[in-house]
């Protein structure tokens, strides 16, 4: 309650009329750094009202760019048609303000624009608080102007009006005491101004297509891969401690510890769940695990070859299903296997997750368009899968899912485990029926430390036996027990919470690290650790699966589809070029076809230099967002894999973490 009633009382939800307030607060501050820091540096006028005049032209401006960028924002549908309108429209009030072209100079059937374009009232009153200022008041002497003064000399040569203006301005400011009626007044009223990504959308998958095509085994699939248990034994993983903390906590330790000597197994055609509350390390144990950690120190040994399954599900939005799996079959494939047996692979990799009749549909964008949340979640599977690694890490692959897509999801990656893969995932809430899918469970409480590893069995009654063993041995008759219709999953997080130890006085890390269970967890780690007979080892020949020259074939393909199925930037694109084209053609026509002074010149210079500038300026903007999109595609794609080996397929964790195939 303290922090919310705390907060600036104007940035809290409030009805929508009280949002100009502070709007003004901030346009209001930042105009103040900008005319203080530019007026008096590049030499205006120095007198005071006119130094307030200009910051009331800057400050309609700002008002002007703000009101038009939200109201293009709110009728545009996509970031790069917003961005590219929002660059034509600020070439129009650009060019038709007044210093591009003059008035004088404008084609009749484009004149409303400049009386249109705020750009322009904003032009001339900068403008005229500026040369009617004292200083400029010196006779002139150019007869072929026939003005008094220089400074209405340079407004009249530029078409700038000096006169019928709406703020009041002294034309002589040395003869202020002699104020007549004929004195020139000044205007000044200034405005200063400054994406469809789509996809087809597609159906759900049909109940009917699940079948026995799914459950291929190894010996079916075209790429074989060698089934690999993944053994870890007294990890543990540091990072240094922020100073900060340090300070506030008075603490002395230059570390932290955010695993505590864990032990596990995870061995092939095995489903294992990675459990316990926020902040446990499931998933910091998962980086450990699969190499992805760049700091911080790791003791202990480990054995794998795997690949990671991100929580974000990271694509490109303007390919089929079928070409993003096969993109990442051709980047991270070894490079020996020929193009037929890759597609084939890919075939089937898509048949084991039920993307087979979604072959052809747009991924899109998440939540905007393209497929599903489970879809993509099924997409990201099969983008690891393709890889063919021996072991799979899932970081919390059903969250965010509702029950019957999870359901899918738990079915596509027990298709996978019965390939005989060793699979991980990361749950921090399973349902009952999320949870019947695993095998086996790794549970971790606060701090890093192992609560059970072991089997689940028919109604996770493995665990809920060993609990209340557990309970049994410590004599507490304060323990609860599962009662009939508990759900075991969550029995078991209430029960071994840190609020439960501390009210029954037990640690059940260090129950665990004392119980049998342990004791048969360590004997399999060190059978499943020495390799069988024939055994080879992990080698990584080179850093990247393809050469440089395939990595740029491969790139340019993937650009290639997803630029020709990206009608809507594709098509502003070249819509933009022709309008700039056409607009320039019109507003500068014929105009260089004579050049009798010099503002004809200045002219020929002015739609030049704006031409230019705008039509790079707009190709540059409206490309961001989609770049944005495919850089998080290339850096998961691209991610170093420095060259390892691992010997005995054991790896030692003080040599090196860093291997991985995603």
């Amino acid at each position: 309650m303290k922090a919310v009633m705390s907060r600036e009382k104007l940035l809290m939800k409030r009805n929508s009329f009280l949002y100009i307030f502070k709007v003004i607060q901030l346009i209001i501050l930042a105009l103040i750094f900008w005319v203080i820091i530019t007026y008096y540096v590049m030499g205006f006028a120095p007198a005071a009202g006119r130094f307030f005049r200009q910051f009331l032209a800057f400050f309609a401006t700002h008002l002007m760019a703000m009101a038009m960028f939200r109201f293009l924002g709110a009728i545009l549908k996509t970031m790069v048609v917003a961005i590219t309108f929002g660059m034509f429209v600020m070439l129009i009030l650009f060019v038709f303000g007044g210093f591009v072209i003059r008035k004088n100079d404008i084609k009749p059937w484009w004149i409303w624009c400049y009386w249109a374009s705020p750009m322009m009232y904003g032009q001339n009153a900068i403008a005229v608080n500026e040369f009617l200022s004292s200083r400029w008041a010196i006779p002139n002497n150019d007869t072929a102007i026939d003005v008094k003064t220089i400074g209405k000399a340079i407004l009249k040569s530029k078409a700038i009006r000096s006169a019928n203006t709406l703020v009041l301005d002294e034309h002589n400011e040395i003869e202020l005491h002699r104020k007549t009626r004929n004195e020139e007044h000044v205007s000044h009223i200034v405005y200063n101004d400054g994406s469809l990504i789509t996809s087809t959308t597609t159906s759900s998958i049909p109940m009917s297509a699940i079948g026995a095509r799914n459950r291929l085994t190894q010996s079916q699939f075209a790429l074989p891969f060698q089934p690999l248990s993944l053994c870890f034994n007294h990890l543990n993983y540091y990072v240094n401690m922020p100073s900060e903390i340090k300070q506030q906590c008075q603490l002395t330790e230059s570390r932290l510890q955010l695993l505590s000597n864990i032990s596990g197994a995870f061995r092939p055609g095995v489903l294992t769940a990675l459990v316990g509350v926020s902040g446990a390390g499931k998933t910091t144990l998962m980086d450990v695990l699969a190499g992805r950690k760049t700091s911080g120190t790791i003791e202990g040994s480990i054995t794998l070859s795997c690949g990671y399954c991100e929580q974000a599900d990271i694509h490109s939005p303007n390919v089929t299903v079928y070409e993003s799996i096969l993109y990442s079959a051709w980047l991270r494939l070894s490079s020996d296997i020929d193009s037929n047996t890759r597609k084939m692979f890919v075939e089937e990799v898509m048949a084991l997750v039920e993307l087979d009749v979604l072959r052809n549909a747009m991924v899109g964008l998440p939540v905007v368009s393209g497929l599903s949340t489970e879809q993509r979640k099924r997409l990201t599977i099969a983008v690891e899968l393709v890889v063919n690694p021996s072991i799979i890490f899932m970081d919390e692959p059903t969250s965010g899912l509702d029950a019957r897509a999870a359901s899918i999801v738990m079915r596509t990656i027990k298709n996978t485990v019965n390939t005989g893969r060793t699979v991980v995932c990361t749950i921090h809430q399973p349902s009952i029926d999320i949870f019947e899918y695993f095998d086996e469970l790794l549970l971790l409480k606060r701090g890093g430390r192992v609560i059970y590893a072991g089997e689940l069995s028919d109604h996770s009654h493995k665990l809920v036996e060993y609990f209340e063993n557990t309970f049994t041995m410590q004599a507490n008759p304060g323990v609860p027990r599962i009662t009939e219709g508990h759900y075991p999953a969550t029995w078991m997080l209430e029960v071994s919470s840190t609020l439960a130890e501390v009210r029954m006085n037990i640690d059940f890390a260090e129950i665990y690290a004392n119980s049998m269970l342990y004791r048969k967890n360590q004997e399999l780690i060190k059978e499943l650790s020495i390799p069988p007979p024939g055994f080879q080892d992990l080698l990584f020949a080179t850093k990247y699966s393809q050469s440089f020259y395939i990595q740029c074939v491969a790139n340019f393909w993937k650009q290639y589809k997803s630029y020709w199925k990206n009608p809507p930037y594709n098509g502003m694109r070249y819509l933009v070029t022709f309008l700039y084209g056409l607009f320039f053609g019109t507003v500068f026509w014929q105009k260089g076809t004579k050049l009798d002074s010099q503002q004809d010149l200045n002219n020929l210079l002015g739609a030049t230099y704006a031409a230019v500038f705008f039509i790079g300026a707009t190709n540059c903007m409206s490309v961001q967002p989609v770049v944005s999109i495919e850089r998080a595609v290339f850096d998961l794609i691209f991610i170093e894999l420095p060259e390892t080996s691992a010997s005995d397929g054991t790896m030692h964790a003080t040599l090196s973490l860093s291997i991985k195939t995603s």
